[in-house]
């Protein structure tokens, strides 16, 4: 969300640090402030590159793709993506504290969960823009 008060009484300003900062030479400077005072006021950037960050370990994401099917226990979850049980933990570890899966207790056994359908949708937008640019079928469950 930009706020326009904000964009316009920046623009000035921002421009002339545009001019005296960057080295390259700016095509659209208008746009270029637009962007720049985007980038400062949209919440969560930071915490959109530490998703990605961790979207980024092919692990992970088998484990996320498992665990579409239903919740797992780490046993399952080793079987099921043929890694070890060490591992699996370890990524679930990772995966719980970005808040991308839920675990439930039933007796001595932990299961596993997506936290929620937005962990879901990043799935699907990422298998979707990579099955586009190779020109595979994105294996998407309906």
């Amino acid at each position: 969300m930009i706020i326009p008060e904000l964009a316009q009484s920046d623009s000035v300003e921002m421009r002339n640090r545009m001019d005296a900062e960057d080295a390259c030479e700016c095509i659209r400077p208008n746009a270029v402030a637009a962007a720049r005072a985007h980038l400062n006021i949209v919440v969560g950037v930071a915490g959109a590159v530490e998703i990605f960050t961790i979207l980024g370990d092919p692990t992970r994401v088998r484990v996320l793709t498992a665990l579409r099917t239903g919740e797992l226990c780490v046993s399952d979850l080793a079987t099921a993506t043929e890694t070890n049980r060490s591992t699996i933990s370890h990524q679930l570890r990772v995966l719980r504290s970005h808040r991308l899966v839920e675990r439930r207790r039933e007796g001595k056994t932990v299961f596993y969960a997506i936290a929620d359908a937005h962990v879901e949708a990043l799935l699907d937008m990422a298998c979707l823009h990579a099955a586009e640019s190779s020109g595979e079928r994105a294996g998407i469950p309906a």
